[in-house]
């Protein structure tokens, strides 16, 4: 087999499945629409889980660099727990967001085939103007989501480098070094949950104008 058949192998029965599992669910009353919503709800969710954990590593890093004495091994470890921590919802939110994304593109591409089998006009008109205002509705929300998924990796470099710094220098100078670049750290964390914040407040009015075409 020659290897540029390896990929296209591979996204051809990806999409097999996929098309399977659309099937499996529209047997029990599922449609591709009512999937969008829950999975817009699971990548709200991992946003909000992403936060907290964010937040945790700030105030981690924040106590440790006010810690006067103690056990600063115990510390670390914290830390680097929270890291580690903050990493994983990290990846959770991406790979939520790629999922919303996939399911969004499908019920678009079969909503679009569809409005061809319209025998009246006006009703494939009004469909097709919700249509458009959906996909409106989704790029906002798929913009608003990865803006603030981009600014993870960023502020988790900086969190890995202080959790390397300090694994390597455990003592009150590795300690001082730190303290100085902790408020950009602070700032930039601070931007990200106020975005993963906005993310989540628009995946909720995407939500409801889901279930209520109307509102």
């Amino acid at each position: 087999m020659k290897q540029w058949t390896l990929p296209l192998v591979a996204v051809l029965m990806l999409s097999a499945c996929q098309s399977a599992y659309y099937g499996t669910m529209e047997k029990f009353g599922i449609e591709k629409r009512d999937i969008l919503v829950d999975r817009v709800d699971e990548a709200r969710d991992s946003q909000t889980e992403a936060q907290k954990e964010f937040r945790s590593a700030l105030e981690r890093l924040d106590a440790m660099l006010n810690i006067d004495g103690g056990n600063l091994e115990e510390q670390y470890n914290a830390l680097r727990d929270d890291y580690e921590d903050s990493k994983a919802a990290a990846e959770e939110v991406r790979s939520r967001i790629d999922e919303v994304d996939e399911v969004a593109n499908d019920l678009f591409d079969e909503w679009s085939e569809e409005l061809g089998q319209y025998s009246n006009d006006r009703m494939r008109r009004q469909s097709e103007q919700q249509l458009r205002e959906t996909e409106r509705r989704y790029a906002e929300l798929l913009r608003v989501m990865e803006r603030a998924a981009d600014k993870m990796q960023p502020v988790l470099e900086k969190m890995q480098d202080n959790v390397l710094y300090l694994k390597h220098n455990l003592n009150a100078k590795a300690i001082d070094a730190i303290r100085v670049e902790f408020s950009n750290l602070q700032r930039e964390i601070s931007v990200l949950i106020k975005d993963m914040e906005a993310a989540v407040n628009e995946s909720n009015r995407f939500i409801n104008a889901m279930q209520d075409p109307q509102s």
